[in-house]
């Protein structure tokens, strides 16, 4: 196998690799706000609201592929170098804002959740409580689907980016079903941990790509001597093919080190003898 196939292998199997892992972790969350929505309707018993979620689901989903379609069409044609700049920046501005809103509520998001949809549905006429639940639910997963958008357009190599969105998808939905019948084998506190760590790193991946197609576009002082001091980090650079195998590889090694942690822990905390109250006096 010549070197120039080996590295095109590389490039395809990164940039499957990345859309699995960006449509995993927003599949996994998405599922997760729908599964709390059910869950408050079930305990407040308004399963008669089911509908609007199922229907708010089906908006969200054609909204998302709109988005996506529009945006991927966008980046065709003229002026593609400035439109990939914008939305590079878009991406990242809108995804690091809500990687540090999640981090900083995720502990609380399920009674978040449910006070919104108290405001929503408590002391409403029927109509206006299926609509409230309707909207929540598709600005809920509609915000979801636009992150997944902006992050997929920034992977470079769309030849394998359906293969590998499809298969994200796939075990987004196997990790739910696990998760809604083995939540306590499952630790969600670590998938969005590494998850996490993923995106921000992808985003540090963006934001090169992004200040080199500002300069391919022409609109930073000295761009020529900017691009093509960049052009190495770009996605077809020898050192931006590098960064991202570099990501995948960070994130496995951060996800053995806590798994280690972790085991060594509870090996720990399970060696330490017990202390009796007769002992104790």
């Amino acid at each position: 196998m010549s070197v120039i196939a080996v590295t095109e292998f590389k490039e395809k199997g990164v940039a499957m690799l990345n859309a699995f892992i960006i449509v995993l972790r927003e599949g996994f969350e998405a599922f997760l706000i729908v599964a709390i929505i059910f869950s408050y309707l079930r305990k407040t018993g308004q399963r008669w609201l089911t509908p609007a979620v199922y229907g708010a689901i089906v908006v969200a989903l054609v909204a998302s592929a709109g988005l996506g379609y529009w945006l991927n069409q966008r980046t065709e044609g003229t002026n593609q170098a400035l439109w990939e700049g914008i939305f590079g920046l878009i991406a990242i501005v809108l995804v690091a804002s809500l990687i540090v809103h999640m981090r900083r509520i995720a502990p609380k998001l399920k009674q978040t959740m449910h006070q919104k949809l108290d405001e929503a549905t408590t002391g409403r006429s029927s109509p206006i409580a299926f609509f409230g639940v309707f909207i929540f639910t598709v600005l809920m997963i509609t915000r979801e689907g636009m992150e997944t958008a902006l992050l997929l357009l920034q992977i470079k190599d769309q030849s394998q980016l359906l293969i590998g969105a499809l298969l994200g998808l796939a075990a987004a939905t196997i990790l739910a079903l696990a998760w809604a019948r083995y939540g306590h084998l499952i630790n969600i506190k670590r998938f969005f941990q590494v998850t996490s760590l993923f995106l921000v790193l992808f985003l540090v991946q963006v934001a090169i790509y992004t200040f080199h197609e500002f300069t391919e576009a022409r609109i930073l002082p000295n761009s020529d001597a900017l691009h093509a001091a960049t052009e190495v980090w770009s996605p077809d650079g020898k050192y931006g093919q590098w960064f991202s195998m570099s990501i995948v590889v960070v994130c496995i090694g951060w996800l053995a080190a806590a798994y280690f942690t972790d085991r060594s822990r509870k090996s720990g905390s399970a060696s330490t003898p017990s202390v009796t109250i007769e002992e104790a006096g």
